[in-house]
């Protein structure tokens, strides 16, 4: 399948790492909010609830270190296994979400959207493996090079 749009590993981090981010400031944001009822309702303590949000807030802060050290990655084939990864994590969030939570429509577009950049550059490392293959490295090329003139 030959794709016009090509989007950088990079790209797909970054994007990811946002989605990531505004995710974590919203757990963040009713973890703080569950919180505070929690304790003018019942004086103090944590609740499931809160524990639960600020769980996947500290999660959410955990992927965006994790999408910024996969940057540094240079091997294709990592780097396809890992966005190949990043594309089902993004979709499967983003099913999960129109089924449980249809109102949140703009998590939906965002994960959506995510998904898709995550796709886009699987297909296009894809292409780039695939020209990567037919060429030779420069170590190669002084090989034969070597070869040719034993002869």
């Amino acid at each position: 399948m030959e794709i016009k749009i090509k989007i950088s590993p990079k790209i797909s981090y970054f994007a990811s790492a946002i989605t990531a981010l505004i995710f974590a400031i919203y757990f963040a944001y009713k973890g703080t909010i569950a919180y505070l009822i929690h304790r003018e309702l019942y004086g103090g303590g944590i609740d499931a609830l809160v524990a639960l949000r600020f769980t996947l807030c500290g999660v959410m802060v955990f992927l965006i270190f994790l999408f910024i050290q996969f940057i540094k990655l240079k091997d294709l084939k990592s780097q396809k296994t890992i966005i190949n990864g990043i594309f089902i994590g993004w979709s499967s969030i983003f099913i999960i979400t129109i089924i449980l939570f249809p109102n949140l429509i703009y998590f939906v577009i965002l994960t959506g959207f995510t998904s898709l950049v995550s796709l886009i550059s699987s297909l296009s490392l894809v292409a780039q493996i695939k020209e990567e293959r037919n060429t030779l490295s420069d170590k190669e090329i002084y090989l034969l090079q070597k070869l040719a003139n034993k002869k």
